[in-house]
């Protein structure tokens, strides 16, 4: 497993401490859920080890994403609120923003890619968002947002690289601290930088000792490749099952951090993504996205020697069509038989 620590003499100052994942939390309280934290026996006699599972597949619009937008739409001018918002995302952090601005009254315009799984577009519509399609493979979603943005004079809440964004995701792991105590590692997915950066940030806080290591798809290796370099490097539209990780490269604000506070960088390939569906099915009774999969992946399919370590696992989302729920688990049995 590659090391990766940041090695400059003169530490640059970081989007997110702390105080401000804190911060987001006070926000937060009364509004997203305090999701459960489950074992499994069975894992935790095959690991040799005891493994915390924090089921973001249960929080509001089922998936961590409505800590970072409730946490950056809440602070909004009331002005900024009445022209209203927009993000761009393939899911989750769509359904999030849609969420949080018919929560707190804030028009929400979110742009999102033509292949985009159904059961997201659809519970993002159902929120009242209106939607803005866009061919991932050929269009910068980024850019659009940005036009849209200056031409209605929209705030444009990004999917992961936004210091308020980066903060409220980190709750996921202040939560699990609180509920656990220290723990010697913490593994979380990883797509443009968000949700770990904030999770951290966090640990640094809360659990100094611990180790955070992050989990890409295999096919989707950005981060792991831009930690190797020490600069951000850029990839194509990586083909994978964990859509909610399809980013090309890490944001400008969460790669600094990733490289001060995460320890190393672990990657699974789409056939792992499915057996841990399966694990969580079978195991936990729980409807896991293959997203949602990426960080309990290395633990669930042995790849990872955690013997006698107390492990925190970021279960990032379960927003996942029984179509295809059903598809990848009947693929997994059949390999089996």
């Amino acid at each position: 497993m590659t090391q990766y620590r940041n090695t400059t003499s003169a530490r640059e100052a970081l989007a997110i401490e702390f105080d401000d994942v804190a911060a987001a939390a006070e926000r937060l309280d009364g509004h997203a859920v305090r999701t459960p934290v489950l074992r499994s026996a069975e894992l935790d006699e095959r690991c040799q080890a005891q493994v915390f599972f924090k089921c973001e597949n249960l929080q509001l619009g089922g998936a961590f994403k409505f800590r970072g937008a409730f946490n950056t739409l809440s602070q909004l001018s009331a002005e900024e609120r009445r022209r209203g918002v927009v993000a761009f995302s393939s899911g989750n952090h769509a359904i999030a923003v849609a969420i949080a601005a018919k929560r707190l009254g804030i028009p929400a315009t979110i742009v999102m890619p033509t292949d985009a799984p159904e059961i997201k577009a659809r519970i993002t519509a159902a929120q009242g968002a209106r939607i803005v399609t866009y061919d991932r493979f050929t269009e910068d979603r980024a850019a659009i947002a940005a036009r849209l943005a200056e031409e209605q004079g929209l705030s444009l809440v990004p999917p992961f690289d936004h210091p308020s964004v980066m903060a409220g995701q980190g709750t996921v792991a202040l939560e699990l601290f609180e509920e656990t105590g220290e723990l010697d590692l913490l593994l979380v997915c990883v797509g443009g930088g968000g949700l770990i950066s904030g999770c951290a940030t966090a640990a640094a806080g809360r659990s100094p000792g611990c180790r955070v290591v992050g989990v890409e798809p295999a096919a989707g290796d950005d981060v792991r490749r831009s930690l190797a370099r020490g600069e951000i490097v850029s990839i194509e539209v990586p083909r994978t099952i964990a859509d909610g990780a399809q980013t090309t490269a890490p944001g400008r604000l969460t790669f600094p951090v990733i490289r001060e506070r995460v320890a190393a960088i672990e990657t699974a390939t789409d056939p792992e993504l499915v057996r841990t569906m399966r694990f969580f099915a079978e195991s936990l009774k729980l409807v896991v996205e293959p997203t949602g999969c990426l960080a309990a992946a290395p633990l669930v399919n042995g790849a990872m020697d955690v013997r006698g370590m107390r492990v925190g696992v970021v279960v990032s989302g379960g927003n996942v069509s029984m179509p295809a729920f059903i598809e990848h688990l009947a693929t997994d049995l059949l390999d089996d038989a």
